[in-house]
């Protein structure tokens, strides 16, 4: 047994059929007058099932409710069915988002443009707990006299006792007076900062406040240089100089063993780089190096990863992978040997992301010596690694865990058995139950790691607060990753600070809430209220309610005053027409809507309006009537077209009729029915000439013409011009008869005087070339009149009227001779000879051609021109006529075309032979002088489209090559379509003439990814690449067609790092933190 189809299950009934049983009714109420109860039920469509299941609202059945509110797990755009997350977003952002998850997670820095450099720093030395604790021990005088050791004091205090998940660093940042929109080098900032704070602490009267910058951060080195001959030291080699972090070579190095060696590496003093020692008395051999005296607790190394290219005269970042481990012995590294450890455990790697030099985004992996977890410092983001620097099992900054190497410096096979790529660990290894020893024996790399920050351990292992005696006011922080005290204003302001964010996320939790609630009892209440809305029996009392009203209130979270104005009639009750604007509801449904939401009026079963019926139904009879008329009409109007007609009477437009007839047939008659003789009217109120256009006209019958003449005045009853009569005997209005037999008559003047120019001017009429002949006597006219001379003689047809005349001869040849030499301002087109034939070059797009001494004439007399201001010229031949010229004749060079056909013989010239005498002569001075002016106003464009193609292979196609060397036409069409094309890719780029040729490769490079640098571009054959030169330069015309290849020389590099370093050297980085309180009367000292 089949299933039962379920195809058309809500399949909706057509509207046809509903149209005629509503028809039908009507019709029987016009008849007889009554309206029974069952009429009313049907036309009111109350009978209609309860529709389930519809996926849109039905208005042909008022017993649907279907489409009102979404499926249970749907939602909408707007109103009381969007998204939860969407309704919330009114209420603004979440502030407890911003809330810190944990007293055990640090909290972020905001990026206040380009500041992410500082906010690295300033997290490597929060997260220090002896500068930390070093900094809260700063008496509160000493704060008040020192701004930016204030601000930072403050910034400390917030990142350790504030409830929210970042802090605003713009405080401090403007009082260091830093720009936020410029990146600048995170190395150079600590540099700096450090001695700034070191000067700001130097007023402390707190030992271990005074000297945290030197106790943590300073070492000392000395510069050693030993004379190979007597093998004592110069007396220089026994001063000491501080350092605060050392700065490695990375280029060419692997590990931070190899830069360490390096660094501390020997250097021969021989040849022109002697050494004059002082006891030998003269210049000699010698050594130099580097020898460690003392380390810090906190060892920083910065990499040397920005490299100068001298070819390119730019900076360039290095980012190889880069070896560092875990836990660091130096005690072989120092000059002396010492009986203090020398260990230090890695405790942060600051990292560069990014390829650029001066851009790019920094971000710091710390270690919190707490707990021992890392953590990753990216701005506002704090996430959390776990006890590994880059994360458990992930990759981080193009970072890896490393084969483990021993406490000493690694030896070159160690070296390579570290490759790049997979940052997994390739040991494997237990997070041991003490954070000190969670490293051991681990190494680690990293291709933008930027800064290396170690702790000496037993500073890690010191036990015990320092106490000092502070004001009675101040506050202890609570925890033990704090020693000392807080001044008690700056704790109330963070207390108060964190209460009053505490109650915004409080007020929005419940803000919230209410919302929820509030949205949840909407959405209830109005499933409920439709699941009760349809009426079970016919006989039940029921509800008319308004659909529009009905979805608002089912759409918006606070719903409208309940209005049904719309549906009712003027007569106060519920019109039949309106069914589909209205619903059914019960009893139940309404009295809770009607109680809830007041409004009205209150429209029930027995507000059928009666008087509507009536009125309704005595419009279906006339609509009746009037189809039937019209169509009995169509058909008298399809004989009157066909001629089948005899009884015409009346005219009307014929072209109005055959539209008429093509209308489709309504209930009554509609604008389009109006002016059935508006295009037969002349201007005068008269019948226009048939002849005049569009004057068409036709005689129809009188019955079809007073059905049409009624329709135009029901339609438009005061327009009497646009129904005007015309009886078939009505007189045609002279007026515009005489009008168009004076415009007959010059047409055919016209086209007599065209056609007899075309039989004596037969050759250039049709675009023939004419023969010439060596020594015969030829005249020139320009090629631009004669062209538009052949276009007015050959006009024909409509295009009679529109075509241009062209000028007189007399005012042409007047223009093209210059006014302060009266030569000539053009140059005859350029001659061919094939095949022994001496002929002009085909289609020339300006110039003066020759034309024969008779059409000359001919010429003169039909377009004014005078005989005697004619240009003569004679064709010779270089071969057999000397170099002297006679009189005021020139010679003019011709064409090279077709070279590759030999000479001719027996009497026979070459092009390359020909010579054009003129009189007068040309006039090269002039035509210099205009050439160059139209080259400028040629150059001087502005937004206009060249076209590049990206040439896979060695050589351009011909039609690239063909098109590159071809004269600019501005009026050339041309398409701006971007392509592939079979040797390569095509673009279309908006340029100027004062674009560079720099500006051009830059936009190259963004289309197609091919570097400046590797940027071969020509046009044609020749070669561009001056890159300070512009297009206007260059000759480099709207519309041409470039091509470039790529040389692959250079690496290739992300067009961001160009645009940054173009950016920056805008804005002379050079200066760097100049102009900031970080430069002033202070001095770095880098070792």
């Amino acid at each position: 047994m089949s299933r039962p189809g379920t195809r058309s299950k809500n399949k909706r009934n057509k509207q046809g059929d509903n149209v005629d049983t509503t028809a039908e009714i009507l019709r029987k109420i016009h008849a007889t007058g009554e309206i029974a109860n069952e009429d009313i039920k049907t036309l009111y469509k109350v009978s209609k099932p309860v529709c389930q299941g519809c996926r849109v609202n039905n208005k042909d059945n008022p017993n649907c409710f279907c489409g009102l509110v979404p499926p249970p797990n749907g939602s909408r755009k707007s109103g009381l069915w969007q998204k939860t997350s969407e309704i919330l977003q009114k209420l603004g952002p979440d502030p407890s988002l911003d809330l810190r998850p944990s007293d055990d997670c640090p909290a972020g820095l905001t990026n206040l443009g380009a500041t992410c450099y500082a906010n690295s720093i300033l997290q490597c030395l929060y997260m220090n707990k002896s500068f930390r604790e070093g900094l809260f021990l700063v008496e509160p005088d000493v704060l008040e006299k020192q701004p930016v050791l204030n601000q930072l004091f403050r910034l400390f205090a917030k990142l350790h006792l504030s409830k929210m998940a970042f802090i605003d660093s713009s405080p401090f940042v403007q009082t260091l007076e830093l720009d936020n929109g410029v990146q600048q080098d995170s190395h150079e900032f600590l540099t700096l900062l450090l001695s700034l704070l070191e000067r700001c602490l130097s007023h402390s009267k707190i030992v271990k406040a005074k000297a945290i910058v030197q106790d943590l951060f300073r070492g000392s080195v000395s510069h050693v240089t030993r004379c190979s001959q007597c093998g004592k030291n110069s007396e220089a080699s026994s001063k000491m100089e501080d350092f605060y972090e050392l700065e490695l070579n990375v280029k060419g190095l692997k590990s931070l063993g190899e830069s360490l060696d390096d660094y501390l590496s020997v250097e021969e003093l021989q040849g022109d780089n002697q050494y004059f020692c002082e006891s030998c008395k003269t210049r000699v051999d010698a050594t130099r190096s580097i020898k460690l005296r003392t380390l810090p607790d906190v060892l920083n190394f910065q990499l040397k990863r920005c490299v100068f290219l001298p070819k390119t005269t730019t900076k360039k970042k290095i980012t190889s992978a880069f070896i560092f481990p875990g836990v660091l012995d130096m005690r072989q590294r120092l000059s002396e040997p010492s009986q203090v450890e020398s260990i230090y455990d890695l405790s942060a790697v600051l990292i560069h992301k990014g390829t650029a030099v001066n851009s790019g985004h920094y971000i710091a992996h710390i270690k919190d010596e707490k707990t021992g977890q890392w953590w990753e410092f990216d701005d506002e983001h704090v996430s959390n690694l776990g006890s590994h620097p880059f994360g458990e099992g992930t990759s981080s900054s193009n970072s890896r865990p490393a084969k483990p190497e021993p406490v000493n410096p690694p030896s070159t096979e160690q070296m390579n058995a570290v490759s790049n790529g997979d940052h997994k660990m390739d040991v494997d290894h237990q997070q041991p139950s003490e954070s000190i020893a969670s490293f051991d024996g681990e190494t680690f790399s990293s291709g933008d790691a930027y800064m290396l920050m170690y702790n000496l351990r037993h500073s890690w292992k010191v036990e015990g607060k320092t106490r000092v005696e502070c004001n009675a006011n101040d506050m202890m922080i609570d925890g033990d990753s704090v020693s000392g005290y807080l001044p008690c204003n700056i704790c109330e302001e963070i207390k108060d600070s964190n209460a009053v964010y505490l109650d915004c996320c409080q007020q929005y939790k419940f803000k919230k809430e209410e919302e929820m609630n509030r949205i949840k009892e909407r959405r209830q209440e109005v499933r409920s209220i439709l699941s009760e809305a349809p009426v079970r029996s016919l006989d039940d009392p029921f509800f008319w309610v308004s659909t529009d009203w009905l979805r608002q209130w089912a759409d918006n979270i606070t719903p409208p005053v309940l209005d049904n104005t719309s549906i009712q009639c003027m007569h106060g009750k519920v019109p039949a027409a309106k069914v589909g604007c209205m619903k059914r509801l019960s009893a139940e449904a309404w009295t809770k809507l009607f109680s809830k939401y007041n409004g009205g009026p209150i429209l029930t079963n027995d507000d059928s309006c009666t008087v509507c019926l009536i009125d309704g139904a005595r419009d279906v009879v006339c609509a009746d009537s009037y189809r039937d008329r019209r169509i009995l009409m169509k058909q008298v109007a399809e004989d009157a077209l066909a001629g089948r007609c005899s009884d015409g009477l009346y005219y009307v437009s014929k072209s109005w009729l055959q539209q008429w007839l093509k209308r489709k047939i309504l209930d009554a008659p509609t604008e389009a029915d109006a002016g059935p003789t508006v295009s037969i009217r002349c201007p005068h109120g008269q019948l226009l000439p048939e002849q005049a256009a569009g004057a068409k006209r036709l005689l129809i019958p009188e019955i079809l013409w007073l059905f049409l003449y009624g329709d135009a005045l029901t339609v438009k009853p005061a327009d009497d011009l646009g129904c005007s009569t015309f009886l078939s005997d009505s007189v045609q209005c002279s007026q515009c008869s005489d009008e168009l037999s004076e415009v007959a008559c010059m047409e055919d003047s016209l086209r007599l005087v065209r056609e007899k120019q075309r039989q004596i001017h037969d050759k250039l009429a049709v675009g023939k070339s004419i023969p010439l002949s060596l020594h015969c006597k030829y005249y020139l006219i320009p090629y631009s009149w004669l062209s538009k001379w052949r276009t007015y003689i050959n006009a024909t047809g409509r295009n009679v009227s529109s075509v241009e005349k062209p000028e007189t001869l007399d005012c042409i040849m007047d223009l093209i001779k210059c006014e302060k030499h009266s030569r000539l301002l053009e140059r005859p087109v350029d001659l061919v000879c094939k095949r022994g034939l001496i002929s002009q070059k085909s289609s020339p797009l300006d110039g003066l051609i020759l034309i024969t001494e008779t059409d000359w004439k001919s010429f003169c007399e039909e377009w004014g021109g005078i005989e005697e201001k004619g240009i003569s010229a004679e064709i010779k031949s270089s071969n057999t006529e000397g170099n002297n010229l006679a009189g005021s004749y020139e010679d003019m060079p011709m064409s090279e075309e077709d070279l590759g056909t030999p000479n001719l013989v027996n009497g026979e010239v070459d092009s390359r032979s020909l010579l054009i005498r003129t009189c007068p002569e040309i006039c090269e001075d002039c035509i210099g002088e205009k050439e160059s002016r139209e080259l400028m106003r040629k150059l001087d464009y502005c937004n206009e489209d060249i076209y590049v193609f990206l040439i896979h292979g060695k050589e351009a196609p011909k039609y690239i090559l063909q098109a590159s060397e071809t004269s600019f036409d501005p009026d050339r069409r041309v398409s701006k379509r971007s392509r592939k094309t079979n040797n390569g890719d095509q673009i279309s780029l908006k340029v100027s003439g004062s674009t560079s040729i720099y500006q051009l490769k830059m936009m190259i490079w963004e289309s197609f990814g091919v570097v400046k640098e590797n940027q071969i571009l020509r046009k044609g054959t020749r070669i561009i690449d001056s890159e300070c030169a512009t297009l206007a330069d260059l000759n480099i015309f709207p519309g041409d067609k470039l091509w470039v290849t790529d040389s692959e020389i250079h690496e290739n590099r992300d067009i961001a790092d160009e645009l940054s370093d173009q950016k920056m050297d805008v804005q002379h980085t050079e200066e760097g933190f100049r102009g900031t309180l970080l430069t002033a009367n202070i001095s770095s000292q880098v070792v």
